[in-house]
């Protein structure tokens, strides 16, 4: 099982984000502060696991944890500020959330933007190193795909409640067909043969 803390000393918070490389939707980010008793076999970088193990998951970190939050950054800003600093701005209003204000933070990553006066290590795949980072990783990840299969309703041909925006086959094939929509990341320069965007008349 994964270590619960970086240390024992402070009261720490795991924050990642899920969604950055994404074609489409916003980018969601997880801050989690957990138990010190805290421990389940499955816990893991969510990328390791399947799906009904994060959504299993999912239910048990916000049912035990001390505090935790979900936050996202849409696709719009997403282009006015690009993805890193939407990544890192979907972090900060995750803790801006908190219910208990962290006394240190771990980032999955290797860069991040302060979060006021709060110190904070940046851990390289640091989802599948501590409980707290994989914690928050589960979070983002399940409160995105969520997101994503909403929008796939609306939008069924980009294939969002398999794909969940991610650049796969079946979604670059559908770019190309139907164009872009008011969902995706005009930045990421995506290749299309049509770019007229596509509405669906629902516009709110």
């Amino acid at each position: 099982m994964l270590p619960a803390f970086y240390q024992t000393e402070f009261t720490e918070a795991g924050c990642d984000e899920a969604g950055r490389g994404c074609y489409a939707g916003p980018v969601f980010a997880a801050a989690v502060i957990l138990p010190r008793d805290f421990r389940h076999p499955l816990l893991n970088d969510s990328k390791q696991l399947k799906a009904e193990q994060r959504n299993e998951l999912r239910l048990v970190i916000e049912a035990s944890a001390i505090a935790w939050a979900v936050a996202s950054v849409d696709n719009d800003e997403i282009d006015r500020i690009n993805i890193l600093k939407a990544s890192y701005k979907a972090m900060h209003l995750s803790l801006d959330q908190l219910q208990v204000q962290p006394e240190l933070l771990l980032i999955d990553g290797n860069r991040f933007s302060a979060y006021k006066k709060i110190p904070h290590h940046c851990i390289v795949k640091g989802d599948g190193k501590f409980a707290s980072i994989a914690a928050a990783s589960i979070l983002a990840k399940t409160h995105r795909d969520e997101y994503m299969q909403g929008l796939h309703i609306s939008f069924p041909h980009y294939s969002w409640d398999k794909n969940k925006g991610y650049g796969t086959k079946a979604h670059r094939d559908a770019i190309e067909i139907h164009g872009l929509c008011r969902y995706h990341r005009k930045s990421f320069n995506i290749q299309a043969m049509q770019l007229d965007l596509y509405d669906d008349g629902n516009e709110s």
